[in-house]
């Protein structure tokens, strides 16, 4: 179901990707600094998600502004948590790239706000943990501050996220945390020797079995 929702004086493109059950736990999605909400590997996810019960919203932002990025991803979790149409008890955050940058600084940022549970969990896919041959500079402000879980889904061998760097914030992380590595996949997740669908089921997969971790954790 395609949707656009009001931000500032516009509006930003999204697709609802909905289960034939009802569902109580959703998952927004976004894309990296390149690309938009048709992103192969975005569109693979909302689909699988979709077809083992999660509502997945997923929405394009254009723009390289990682502040403009974040307060476009903070008005789609207003748009969905005031939703009469998917009444949801909790919604987890995930993004590509520059769009878990996103994701992380609105949680940030909404658990200094607001002290509701609305949001449950952070996925990030190829967290940019830094820029290419420049490990000395972290992004990683919003991470340490995160409480709820986080999933990273990283390749080994991607060049703006070193193995050794994310591990060693993960260490420092406060919240409960999950990596799962993509054996020699790059930036892009792409993988000498195998296909893109290949990859891509790995990563589906991994990211479904920990939604349904945590969402097991809450009803205990």
């Amino acid at each position: 179901v395609k949707v656009k929702i009001p931000f500032g004086n516009k509006y930003l493109d999204a697709i609802f990707s909905i289960p034939e059950k009802k569902s109580t736990y959703g998952v927004i999605l976004t894309h990296g600094a390149g690309g938009d909400m048709n992103f192969p590997h975005l569109v693979s996810l909302a689909a699988y998600l979709a077809s083992h019960g999660v509502l997945c919203l997923r929405f394009t932002c254009k723009g390289l502004n990682i502040v403009y990025r974040t307060k476009a991803f903070k008005a789609v979790v207003e748009y969905l948590k005031l939703s009469d149409d998917y009444k949801l008890s909790g919604v987890f955050l995930a993004g590509r790239s520059m769009g878990s940058r996103a994701a992380a600084s609105v949680i940030r940022h909404l658990s200094q706000e607001d002290d509701d549970d609305f949001i449950q969990g952070l996925i990030c896919l190829s967290y940019p943990l830094h820029r290419p041959k420049l490990q000395s500079e972290l992004r990683d402000e919003d991470l340490l501050f995160i409480r709820c879980p986080v999933l990273f889904v990283s390749g080994s061998a991607d060049e703006m996220c070193e193995k050794q760097l994310l591990e060693g914030v993960a260490s420092k992380m406060k919240a409960p945390k999950k990596i799962h590595w993509i054996d020699k996949a790059n930036h892009g997740m792409a993988v000498k020797g195998r296909t893109t669908d290949d990859v891509m089921e790995e990563i589906n997969a991994q990211v479904f079995s920990w939604l349904r971790e945590n969402i097991e954790l809450e009803h205990k």
